[in-house]
């Protein structure tokens, strides 16, 4: 459906049509994917984190610093997501000997398992824009990093 119809509204140009369109997309997007998440009892930033240590596991443990670097949201308090996800016992926190203010962080198999049971997110993640064809995906892709870059 068209943004014009979908939000009933208008429009300056065709700049504020784009800017109004993703921006709407992708809200509408991120809603379904944190109901996914939301049935496995985390949020967007903790799955985030919990990917990175899976997809980083041969050089872990690591900084807080290294997890904020990779983080999709820059702005997220990742020391409370370190902390609200060792209390769920689904990462390991533990003090960098060197460095006594650096804390070096580990998933657990307790997190790899539950991202195991949580491969139905990335599928549905995938289906959110299954709409576009490979070739389409890869043009949004291009214009996105073009639009950042």
């Amino acid at each position: 459906m068209a943004i014009e119809n979908e939000i009933k509204g208008r429009f300056r140009n065709e700049y504020h049509k784009g800017m109004i369109n993703l921006v709407y997309t992708v809200n509408q997007l991120g809603y379904q994917f944190r109901q996914t998440l939301k049935s496995h009892g985390i949020s967007e930033p903790q799955y985030n984190v919990l990917r990175v240590l899976r997809g980083f596991r041969s050089e872990c443990p690591v900084s807080i610093g290294f997890l904020k670097e990779r983080m999709l949201d820059k702005s997220s308090d990742v020391s409370r997501i370190v902390d609200n996800l060792f209390a769920k016992g689904l990462i390991d926190r533990k003090e960098n000997p060197l460095d006594r203010r650096q804390k070096e962080v580990d998933i657990t198999g307790k997190g790899l398992e539950l991202l195991s049971e949580m491969i139905e997110c990335d599928k549905k993640a995938d289906l959110l824009i299954a709409k576009l064809s490979r070739e389409e995906v890869v043009e949004l892709n291009r214009l996105l990093d073009k639009i950042r870059g």
